[in-house]
């Protein structure tokens, strides 16, 4: 980012007090880098961003056309350490922070939203809320092969007649001696077609608890592919479970404990999918810039042309506000303190963002930004997703409404 100039007390003094404030500027303007705040936030990126480039980016077409998640493509993720990425290193991790992987996923955005949402599901709505939730023996038992991603992992909340109405679910779990039986339906999961493990959300005694069972355990069933307009490179399903048989040595934190862990890892969802449209929109824009300053009508350039300007600077300055706020929250998000309002406020913004800003690029592309070529019909397909799952629109303003005035009330 620029910085402006700034008038430099050391102008005052001697050449050599000069030069060190000199350099004392330019750390300061090096130190803050929004998006990277470490070498180790870099190096991360920049690792990602090839990753992406080089193998996401050329089988996303294919995965989308075919409605498949690209599996070992997931377990390739495991060998660069990214399925953990939330996960202390003491514990096969990568050690990283909220804002490793919000730019995880806006890098892979980049290329390929379905498989993100994937990787989204896998990586937070299961591994980071199962290590969160769980006990030492618990992530001994489950984390390695969903740290490598020898086995994909999905989470169920939302079931056929309830979705942002949590508590209006109505999967249940009675207790029998040592273990708990389940019964219900879960409705619209990501991963559910290739999933081995599944954390769930039932009712027991009325009481939302967290549960983690195995695709295994007799009279539990999936069924799919759901059919859905984009995100096509992830799967999405039912799951359906049929009076099965929960050790209650599989049940997360406490009985009656799953709003909790549910509330927790809703702030990274939260931001993760605002990422995911931050990608989009980076993308979107990059393609819809490129194609302007190409694209010649009425003897020059369709970016000289006043209305094509709007749909760019627009989208410009969407996206960069975007940016400044996912990545400003991203760093004060964490699993030890709470930032609901920061979090809702991310996703309620960005997914406008992300679906506006390639809708502006189809617009600028004409005909051949309806076509598959140019990727922005995909793009935009994708974008809609995020202004539902992981918490409508509706849902993220009635949120933000509540904390405001709860902490106003204060």
């Amino acid at each position: 980012m620029e910085v402006e100039p700034q008038i430099c007390c050391a102008q005052f003094f001697q050449p050599d007090q000069s030069a060190i404030c000199t350099s004392l500027r330019a750390m300061s303007a090096a130190e803050f880098d929004l998006e990277n705040p470490t070498e180790e936030h870099r190096m991360l990126r920049a690792m990602v961003r090839d990753f992406a480039k080089t193998v996401v980016e050329p089988q996303a077409d294919e995965h989308d056309r075919s409605g498949t998640l690209n599996v070992e493509l997931l377990r390739r993720l495991g060998e660069l350490g990214l399925l953990g990425v939330t996960v202390p290193a003491e514990d096969g991790g990568a050690g990283m922070d909220a804002l490793a992987a919000v730019l995880v996923h806006h890098e892979l955005s980049k290329a390929d939203p379905g498989f993100c949402l994937a990787y989204l599901a896998h990586a937070m709505l299961f591994v980071n809320n199962l290590y969160y939730a769980a006990n030492a023996e618990q992530r001994q038992k489950y984390l390695p092969k969903v740290l490598t991603g020898e086995h994909v992992g999905a989470m169920g909340m939302t079931e056929p007649s309830s979705g942002t109405d949590v508590l209006g679910m109505r999967t249940v779990a009675r207790r029998e001696g040592n273990h708990f039986v389940l019964k219900g339906h879960k409705a619209l999961i990501t991963n559910a077609v290739d999933a081995h493990v599944f954390l769930v959300y039932a009712k027991v005694d009325d009481k939302i608890t967290t549960f983690v069972l195995e695709r295994t355990m007799p009279g539990l069933s999936t069924d799919g592919p759901t059919k859905k307009m984009g995100m096509r490179a992830s799967t999405m399903g039912e799951v359906i479970f049929d009076n099965v048989i929960v050790p209650e040595e599989n049940v997360l934190g406490q009985v009656g404990g799953g709003i909790r862990n549910m509330m927790r890892n809703l702030e990274i969802e939260r931001l993760t999918l605002a990422a995911m449209s931050l990608g989009i929109a980076d993308r979107c824009m990059e393609i819809m810039t490129t194609y302007a300053s190409e694209r010649q009508s009425f003897g020059k350039p369709i970016s000289e042309h006043g209305q094509i300007q709007r749909y760019i600077g627009e989208s410009y300055a969407k996206t960069e506000a975007a940016r400044a706020l996912i990545y400003s929250v991203a760093r004060k998000t964490g699993p030890t303190f709470r930032n609901r309002l920061g979090t809702d406020a991310s996703k309620l913004f960005a997914a406008p963002v992300g679906k506006e800003v390639a809708d502006n690029a189809m617009q600028v592309l004409g005909g051949w930004g309806y076509c598959d070529e140019y990727k922005v019909e995909r793009f935009l397909r994708d974008a809609k997703l995020l202004e539902i799952g992981g918490g409508t629109l509706e849902s993220h303003q009635k949120n933000i409404t509540k904390e405001l005035m709860r902490s106003g009330a204060a």
